[in-house]
């Protein structure tokens, strides 16, 4: 029972958003120029947010408290102030104590920069609250570290480009008014799957927004759950990335929504698939060997299509830390897949194939498979997705990707899996031979298949191993072997006919 308290409170938090605006909630409003103020909290209130410069990887370490007009701290543990500084800030929280994911992104922030300064933004006695007052604490915990920065802003060689705010869940939000409320522009925030109770679709004013700093990036991995958004599912930066559609994590698991019910095991799930941004930012600071790419498309099911593979004129992107910035971009929303654990990294291919029908076949589903061989290795029995009808005598793309870097690619082999027929399917093709008892097998016919890989860009074209022998039926195999680099081909007309 107390494992299902989390999602609880979440939907009670989006049950109070649908009955109400977030001013009636508490929020308050915004004064001239969209700042928010908190004038009328309580001093006990603000006394509640403190600043952990982290000296030490380990969480047994503490480091230095730093706190507004104190200079001495920053002497005593060696702030550096021409270095980066990161503020790494928490979400809402129902145990109270800091989580280990948070040690983990300080550690990986060290051992990348070196030199630069980590500070744990600490407001547990204001995130340990219903979540809805935890949310209207948001604005009081970023004007402190507005605050915090207008401060240090007066210290020599301390320069606002160097600020670089990441926020977890409600705290992504955080940093956006903490980037909103100092005076200058912070140079980026970065939102680790911001929170979506009571911030979906509301005023720029009052959530993260690419306003609030030079940069800002987001990584979204949990936009659904049973009806509501844990993570905010609208864009909310220069570039928003979404990792496996920002919905279902690989190596989160539970399918059987109602088995995790009843095991009581749904907490588990959101939190592996919440938090999985912050492993996917992790993963990019410690396998920055291993980067994943992620390619600039307009829903979700337009990539699955494998439509959305181009890196022509900042079409694809590093996700995390290495993510570069866009310039006149925002609101670029961004895909790709991940494997279930670290290095996150995958390959991604664009396939397409022509296939054509000189017989009537009426409409199918087949469910088709390919294997990939390369100099380094092949894949597994990768299934083609089929997110619409598979067209007849047309192009049809699709997106496959391997979790090992398979070299260059020397040959494919296509599937077309045997039916298993229920009985419903054995009586409706009975009915339809009644009605044409002369009609043929379903057979289709394919001469080549053309891949492009996302990571690299390279077309490759792979010819039918036997020109006479192109036709596919369902149970039988088609083998190709690549016949050139580039994709036309002789007698092909232009280039424009191609999916991008």
């Amino acid at each position: 029972m107390r494992r299902s308290i989390p999602l609880l409170c979440l939907w009670s938090a989006c049950y109070c958003l649908a009955a109400g605006s977030p001013a009636a909630l508490g929020a308050e409003e915004p004064l001239e120029g969209g700042l928010h103020t908190a004038k009328d909290r309580p001093a006990a209130a603000k006394a509640a947010v403190r600043f952990h410069l982290r000296t030490s990887k380990g969480p047994e370490h503490e480091g230095c408290y730093l706190s507004v007009g104190h200079s001495q701290p920053l002497e005593d543990c060696g702030f550096n102030m021409t270095a980066k500084t990161f503020f790494i800030i928490h979400g809402w929280t129902m145990s109270g104590m800091l989580e280990n994911w948070l040690y983990k992104l300080v550690s990986a922030l060290q051992t990348r920069e070196r030199d630069a300064n980590v500070v744990v933004v600490d407001w547990l006695p204001l995130a340990h609250q219903l979540y809805t007052d935890a949310v209207n604490s948001t604005q009081v915990v970023g004007l402190s570290i507005a605050k915090m920065l207008d401060w240090l802003q007066g210290k020599d060689g301390f320069s606002l480009g160097n600020v670089h705010l990441i926020g977890y869940s409600l705290g992504a939000h955080v940093a956006g008014f903490a980037g909103n409320f100092v005076k200058g522009i912070v140079g980026r925030i970065t939102g680790l799957d911001p929170a979506g109770p009571m911030f979906e679709g509301v005023d720029i004013h009052r959530r993260l927004s690419p306003d609030d700093a030079d940069f800002v990036d987001v990584l979204h991995t949990y936009t659904r759950s049973f009806g509501i958004s844990i993570g905010i599912q609208m864009p909310v930066g220069h570039i928003d990335i979404y990792p496996n559609g920002g919905d279902f994590q690989p190596g989160c698991g539970l399918n059987d929504v109602l088995g995790s019910i009843a095991y009581g095991t749904i907490a588990e799930v959101v939190k592996c698939e919440h938090e999985r941004a912050v492993h996917l930012f992790v993963d990019s600071l410690v396998n920055q060997d291993k980067p994943s790419f992620a390619f600039q498309c307009t829903d979700s099911n337009r990539f699955k299509k494998g439509i959305c593979l181009s890196c022509r004129k900042n079409r694809c992107n590093s996700i995390g830390y290495n993510a570069k910035k866009m310039r006149n971009k925002r609101n670029s929303k961004m895909y790709l897949k991940t494997r279930a654990g670290m290095p996150f990294r995958v390959y991604h291919y664009q396939m397409k194939i022509h296939f054509f029908s000189y017989k009537s076949v009426g409409a199918i589903e087949p469910t088709f498979y390919v294997t990939l061989y390369g100099t380094n290795a092949e894949s597994q029995v990768l299934s083609l997705e089929i997110v619409e009808q598979i067209g007849l005598n047309a192009t049809n793309t699709f997106l496959v990707y391997t979790e090992e870097d398979l070299g260059d690619l020397l040959k494919i082999k296509f599937t077309w899996e045997g039916t298993s027929r229920s009985w419903y399917d054995l009586w409706r093709e009975f009915r339809s031979y009644l009605s044409q008892p002369h009609r043929p097998e379903r057979e289709l016919s394919i001469r080549r298949i053309r891949v492009k890989s996302g990571e690299t860009q390279r077309r490759l074209t792979f010819c039918v191993e036997d020109p006479e022998k192109t036709s596919i039926a369902p149970g039988q195999d088609l083998w190709f072997y690549k016949c050139r680099d580039g994709w036309r081909m002789k007698n092909e007309t232009s280039p424009t006919a191609e999916l991008s």
